[in-house]
């Protein structure tokens, strides 16, 4: 089914989960094992991560070689298999990294194919090693022309020019937002004119980024809408467990934490109440959101079910 569709006909709130592909040469358990725990639940949908290659240059008989390695492959198989173990609706994340237009073409028929509802449309972070995004010869380095590739495939118009009209395809397209300033953005004014760009070309629903402030995503949603942003807006939530996280999530993420849940944690003695306090905190943030009127929650595993299971039955 198709994400705004089960948003809008779904009983209830709901809960989503994100995954990440296991490295190369690991097993595919390792996703099943986190949805076991937490299938009981009844995720309405499961998001799986994409990951562009890394790319390095060698020199081989005086020339210069290009190497490209990926080390999390496998997102269209896992997503198949999730579909097809579990019967939950799988969105695969598509990247304009790592992808010309007709690759992104090409994977998108493959989806088609294999009869996907929804897409997860992103540009990407920057290639391992480097600090500013470059797409690709003849690829694209915005979100916003991907979601449009997306769009004009669901109206029957492919890249081929001698294609007048090809068969309609019928992706639901979510993008993600990110309520406190995307780390590469100018200001959030600018950030705000970017997701907007991706809504009129055609996205569906959005994702934010990781929040831990009830209040910062409740103020994006109301800026959105006065920006004419109308499309279901779902926060994203990571549990947090370990102090550690704390420290690192600002930097890596953009995002802020607050000063209560730093010093839940820190006043923690054990590993155990580190834990109980993460999980306390989180649950009182998912419960908030919940209350303004969130359309669902949308939880960042990391590969991790234990928190992510502590987290819902908390909720429940």
């Amino acid at each position: 089914m198709r994400i705004d569709e089960f948003i809008k006909t779904r009983k209830g709130l709901f809960f989503s989960l994100e995954v990440t592909p296991p490295d190369r040469g690991r097993s595919i358990t390792e996703i099943f094992d986190v949805i076991d725990v937490l299938e009981k639940f009844n995720p309405g949908f499961i998001n799986v991560t994409y990951h562009q290659p890394h790319i390095s240059y060698k020199m081989e008989n005086g020339r210069k070689v290009r190497d490209v390695y990926r080390k999390k492959p496998g997102t269209v198989g896992i997503c198949a298999a999730i579909q097809s173990r579990y019967g939950i609706d799988a969105v695969p994340h598509l990247l304009c990294g790592g992808m010309d237009k007709w690759e992104i073409e090409d994977t998108l028929i493959d989806l088609h194919y294999l009869g996907f509802d929804n897409v997860f449309a992103l540009r990407g972070d920057p290639s391992f090693g480097t600090t500013h995004f470059i797409p690709k010869e003849d690829g694209y380095g915005h979100a916003s022309e991907l979601v449009s590739h997306i769009s004009r495939m669901n109206k029957g118009t492919y890249m081929d020019p001698e294609l007048e009209s090809g068969i309609k395809t019928n992706f639901c397209i979510g993008v993600a937002a990110y309520p406190e300033k995307h780390i590469e953005a100018l200001s959030m004014d600018s950030d705000i004119e970017n997701l907007k760009k991706k809504v009129d070309a055609g996205a569906d629903f959005i994702v934010t980024q990781m929040c831990f402030d009830a209040e910062i995503y409740i103020n994006f949603v109301e800026r959105l809408k006065k920006e004419g942003i109308n499309i279901p807006v779902i926060p994203g939530i990571r549990p947090l467990t370990i102090s550690k996280q704390i420290e690192s999530i600002p930097s890596m993420f953009g995002v802020s934490v607050p000063d209560a849940l730093k010093k839940a944690m820190a006043d923690a003695l054990t590993k155990e109440a580190e834990f109980e306090a993460g999980t306390e905190f989180i649950a009182g943030l998912c419960r908030k959101l919940i209350e303004k009127g969130a359309p669902g929650i949308h939880l960042f595993t990391m590969g991790k079910g234990k928190s992510a299971k502590a987290l819902l039955e908390r909720l429940k």
